[in-house]
C-alpha cells in the first residue's frame, strides 16, 4: 500500500522529492527544511526500492540542500546580531538626543545619587588629598548678605523709589466733597500706591541753532556769516549720538533686526528706512573698530595673561546674480575673552589656523579653548622671528566642561564607569569653587596641595578604564579617550590661580550672536559682519565693566570726534570711567557742541585705573 509525500524547499534551487511507501512523513525542524534524521531516514528507504546509483544521487542531492539551509541559518542568526546592535545603537542615539532636548544643555546630574554610589572611592580620595570635611564647609549656610541666600518676600515693591516721571492722578468721592462743601468733612491727606505706566514719545527733535551775523566792512558793504558747525563723527548725519546709540543697542545687545526697528520708528511718527540705518550701523561699526577697538586689541595682545576663545557660525548673504538665487554661505564668530578686561568679536570668511593664527598674532601667554583642530597651530613651536622681535610662545589650557560632557553623554547608557567619571569631576569642581573668592596665590597654593591629587587620580582611573574597553566603540571609550589625549592642557590650570576649569566665559559671550541670529537671520557681507563685530566688542566689553551701553555708545560718539588718535585706549570701556570723570558734564551732555579734551593722564595715573 502506498502513500505519495511531497515536500517544497526553498533556497538556492527548488527541490521536490516523492517516493512511494509505508515511510513515515519527514518531520519540520525549526530554520532548515530538511534535517540529518530525514536523510538517514531517506537512505534506509531507498536502499530498499531503488537501485544503488539513483539513490547516491537523491542522498547527495539532499546533503547539499540540508548543507545550503544550514549556511543560510548561519547567515541569518548574523544578520540578527547585526541588527541587534544597531538597534542597541538607535535607541542608545534617542536617549542621548532625550536627554540633550529634556534635561537641557546643561548636562544636569544629581550629585547627591552619584556621592550615595560612589561614597567609598571618594572618602578614600579625600583622605589622601586632604580633603576630607571639605564639602560640607561648602554647602554651609550663605553669610548675611549673600546674593545666593533666597530673601524673604517684603510685600509690594516701592515704586517712588525708581527714578521715574511721575504723572499724578487724584481720586476724590463727590458725596464727601458735597460734605467738605458744607462744613461737614474735612481733607486730611491722601492714600497713595503707584503702577508703572508707559508713555510712547522717547524721540525727539534736536535743532542745531547757529548764530547768523551781518558784518560790515570798512568800505561800508554788509556781510553775513554763520557760525561754523562744530565737529561731529559722522558728518551731515540724521541720527544724533543718543538715537545712533539707541539703535544699535537695540540691534547688536537685545537682538532686534532693522526691520523691526523701522516698524517702530514708523508707529512712533518717524520714518527712517532700513537701508538708511543699515549705512549709519556700517559707518559706526568701521570707524569704532579703526580707533577704539584697535587700540583695544593692542593693548590686549600686547599685556592679557589668558585669552579664552571660541566661535560659532553665522549666515552671510551671498551677492546677487541675474536670474540666479543663491543660499548664504557661512562665516564665522571668534570670541576673544582677554582676562577681565575686553572681549573681542572676531569675523572671519572661513574657519581656518591661518585666521587663528592671524588673531593671535604678537600674543604670548595662556590660551583657553576646546579641542578643535583649528587651535592647533597656536601651540605649535614658534617660526623663527626677526631679531627685533620676541617669540611667541602660547600654552594651551583645556576645558573640564568639554572633558565632562563626554561622560555625561556615556551616562545615557546607564554605564557605571561613566557614572564614576562624573563624580569624579564634580568633586573636582566642586573644591575649587569653594576657593573662588581668595587670591590667585592662595588658589594655586591650595590646588597643589589638594586639588592636584584628586586630578592625578582621575587620570590614573581614567587609563585603566580605557585599557579594558580601548578596541571598542561607543560614548564610553570616546569620553575616556579625550580626557587622556588632552590630560597636558587639562592639567594646566594647577600651574596659575589665575586659570580657570571651563570655558564658559567665551560660550556666554557667544549666546549673543546665537540668539540675534534668530532674529536677524543674516549679515549682508564679509565687511557688514567684520563691523558688527566691533559693535559687539563695545557692548559686550561695556557691559562686562558694569557700564550701561547705550549710554556709553551716546557718549563715545559724543567725543571721538575731538579725542586724540594717540590717545584712543582712553574712550575703551575699561578707562572709561576714569576718563568721563575728567571731562565737563554740561559739554558732554549736549549732543553737539565744542568739546574741551583734558590733558592726558600720568603715568602713575594710569597704573592706578589699570589695577583697577
Amino acid at each position: 500500500m502506498g502513500c505519495a509525500w511531497r515536500r517544497r524547499v526553498e533556497g538556492q534551487a527548488r527541490i521536490e522529492v516523492r517516493w512511494s511507501g509505508g515511510l513515515r512523513a519527514l518531520a519540520p525542524t525549526r530554520q532548515v527544511g530538511v534535517d540529518s534524521a530525514d536523510v538517514r531516514g531517506y537512505k534506509a528507504a531507498v536502499s530498499v526500492h531503488e537501485s544503488t546509483s539513483a539513490a547516491q544521487v537523491r542522498i547527495a542531492e539532499l546533503e547539499a540542500l540540508l548543507s545550503a539551509e544550514r549556511e543560510r541559518s548561519a547567515q541569518l542568526e548574523k544578520e540578527q546580531q547585526v541588527l541587534r546592535a544597531s538597534h542597541e545603537r538607535l535607541r542608545l542615539e534617542l536617549e542621548l538626543l532625550k536627554r540633550r532636548l529634556f534635561l537641557a544643555k546643561a548636562e544636569r546630574v544629581d550629585s547627591r545619587q552619584l556621592e550615595l554610589e560612589f561614597a567609598q572611592k571618594l572618602r578614600a580620595l579625600e583622605q589622601v588629598a586632604g580633603t576630607l570635611g571639605m564639602s560640607s564647609e561648602s554647602q554651609s549656610p550663605a553669610p548675611e548678605g549673600d546674593s545666593t541666600k533666597k530673601r524673604k518676600a517684603s510685600g509690594r515693591r516701592d515704586l517712588k523709589s525708581l527714578p521715574l516721571q511721575e504723572q499724578r492722578v487724584e481720586i476724590a468721592d463727590p458725596l464727601f466733597d458735597e460734605l467738605v462743601a458744607q462744613g461737614k468733612a474735612e481733607r486730611i491727606g491722601f492714600e497713595e500706591s503707584c503702577k508703572l505706566a508707559w508713555q510712547r514719545g522717547g524721540m525727539r527733535r534736536l535743532v542745531v541753532a547757529r548764530v547768523k551775523y551781518r558784518t560790515v566792512g570798512a568800505d561800508g558793504e554788509a556781510a553775513l556769516e554763520t557760525a561754523m558747525m562744530p565737529k561731529e563723527l559722522f558728518f551731515r548725519c540724521l541720527a544724533a549720538p543718543s538715537l545712533l546709540a539707541h539703535l544699535l543697542v537695540e540691534k547688536y545687545c537685545d537682538g532686534l533686526p532693522l526691520f523691526r526697528l523701522e516698524q517702530r520708528l514708523a508707529r512712533d511718527g518717524v520714518p527712517v528706512d532700513r537701508g538708511t540705518m543699515a549705512r549709519w550701523v556700517e559707518d559706526a561699526g568701521a570707524t569704532v573698530g579703526a580707533t577704539v577697538v584697535a587700540a583695544m586689541r593692542e593693548e590686549a595682545l600686547r599685556t592679557a595673561f589668558c585669552i579664552a576663545t571660541d566661535a560659532t557660525g553665522v549666515a552671510v548673504q551671498p551677492v546677487p546674480t541675474e536670474g540666479q538665487r543663491q543660499a548664504c554661505r557661512r562665516g564665522h564668530y571668534f570670541v576673544q575673552v582677554a582676562d577681565k578686561d575686553a572681549i573681542f568679536f572676531e569675523y572671519t570668511a572661513r574657519e581656518t589656523s591661518a585666521a587663528v593664527l592671524e588673531m593671535f598674532k604678537g600674543f604670548s601667554g595662556y590660551v583657553q579653548a576646546d579641542a578643535k583642530s583649528v587651535y592647533d597651530a597656536l601651540f605649535r613651536p614658534a617660526e623663527p622671528q626677526p631679531p627685533e622681535g620676541p617669540a611667541e610662545v602660547r600654552q594651551e589650557v583645556a576645558c573640564w566642561v568639554h572633558c565632562r560632557r563626554g561622560f555625561w553623554e556615556a551616562t545615557a547608557a546607564k554605564n557605571l564607569v561613566a557614572r564614576e567619571g562624573l563624580a569624579r569631576i564634580g568633586r573636582i569642581f566642586e573644591l575649587d569653587a569653594s576657593w573662588s573668592d581668595k587670591p590667585p596665590e592662595e588658589i594655586h597654593r591650595l590646588r597643589q596641595a589638594h586639588l592636584r591629587v584628586h586630578v592625578e587620580a582621575f587620570f590614573t582611573w581614567a587609563q585603566a578604564e580605557h585599557e579594558q574597553v580601548r578596541a571598542e566603540r561607543g560614548l564610553l571609550p570616546r569620553a575616556l579617550g579625550y580626557a587622556l589625549r588632552h590630560q597636558q592642557a587639562l592639567c594646566r590650570f594647577l600651574d596659575d590661580g589665575r586659570l580657570l576649569l571651563d570655558n564658559n566665559r567665551s560660550e556666554r559671550a557667544l549666546r549673543r550672536i546665537a540668539v540675534g541670529r534668530k532674529a536677524w537671520l543674516f549679515v549682508g557681507s564679509d565687511d557688514h559682519a567684520e563691523r558688527a563685530g566691533h559693535l559687539f566688542t563695545l557692548i559686550a566689553t561695556a557691559r562686562l565693566h558694569g557700564l550701561d551701553p547705550e549710554a556709553y555708545l551716546r557718549d563715545l560718539f559724543r567725543v571721538l570726534a575731538h579725542w586724540p588718535r594717540e590717545r584712543y585706549l582712553e574712550l575703551a570701556p575699561k578707562y572709561w570711567a576714569a576718563t568721563r570723570a575728567r571731562l565737563a558734564a554740561t559739554e558732554l551732555d549736549a549732543e553737539v557742541g565744542e568739546l574741551a579734551v583734558p590733558a592726558p593722564l600720568t603715568s602713575s595715573a594710569e597704573e592706578q585705573v589699570s589695577s583697577r
